[in-house]
C-alpha cells in the first residue's frame, strides 16, 4: 500500500469515527482527488494543523459558514446562527481530532510526528497557500447538503529527504 493510499484510508476512518462520536452524524465520502498547492479563492471556514518530524506536512478542514455552525451546534448541543468564537473553536477542535487521529496512526509507519495547534480562518474570497510545491490529498465528505473538505499533505522533511532514495510518491508501506 502506498503512503497516499494509507493516508486516504486513515482520513476516511478518522472522519467517520470522530463525526459519529462527537457530532452524532455519518458523513458520506463524495470523492478523493489530489491537487497541487495552487491557491484558489475560499469562502467560509478553514482550519489548519501542521505536522513535523522526519516527515512534515499540513492537514486542513474547510466548510461553509452554515456547516461550521452545524458542527458547533452538534458538538456543543446548542443553537448557533452565525459564525462566532465558539464556532471557530469547534471547527478547530474537529480539525485537531481528525488530523490528530491520522497523525497518531501514521506514527506507526513513519515514526514520531509533532502536531501544532490549529489555526482557523473565516472570511470571503481569501486564499491559503503552503510553502513548496506539495501535492495535497483532498477528500470531500457530504453532510446532508453541505461539503466538509479535508486536505492533507505530507513529505519527508528536508533532513530526511536527503537521506532517502525514494520520494513521497514512490514510497510504499507494508500494512
Amino acid at each position: 500500500m502506498s503512503i497516499q493510499e494509507l493516508i486516504v484510508d486513515l482520513i476516511g476512518n478518522a472522519c467517520a469515527n470522530v463525526c459519529s462520536t462527537m457530532l452524532g452524524v455519518e458523513l458520506t465520502r463524495v470523492e478523493v482527488t489530489t491537487e497541487m498547492s495552487t491557491p484558489e479563492p475560499n469562502d467560509g471556514v478553514v482550519s489548519f494543523i501542521g505536522l513535523a518530524g522526519s516527515w512534515t506536512g499540513t492537514g486542513s478542514i474547510s466548510c461553509s459558514p452554515a456547516l461550521a455552525c452545524r458542527i458547533c451546534a452538534n458538538m456543543l448541543m446548542t443553537e448557533v446562527s452565525a459564525v462566532n468564537e465558539e464556532v471557530l473553536d469547534a471547527v478547530a477542535e474537529l480539525t485537531n481530532m481528525i488530523i490528530g487521529s491520522v497523525k497518531t496512526d501514521l506514527e506507526q509507519h513513519l515514526g514520531p510526528l509533532g502536531l501544532s495547534i490549529p489555526t482557523v480562518v473565516f472570511g470571503r474570497n481569501f486564499k491559503t497557500r503552503s510553502v513548496g510545491s506539495a501535492e495535497w490529498i483532498v477528500e470531500r465528505f457530504r453532510w446532508e447538503d453541505e461539503d466538509l473538505i479535508i486536505k492533507f499533505t505530507l513529505a519527508p522533511s528536508e533532513r530526511t529527504a536527503h537521506s532517502r532514495l525514494h520520494t513521497f510518491s514512490q514510497c510504499t508501506l507494508d500494512v
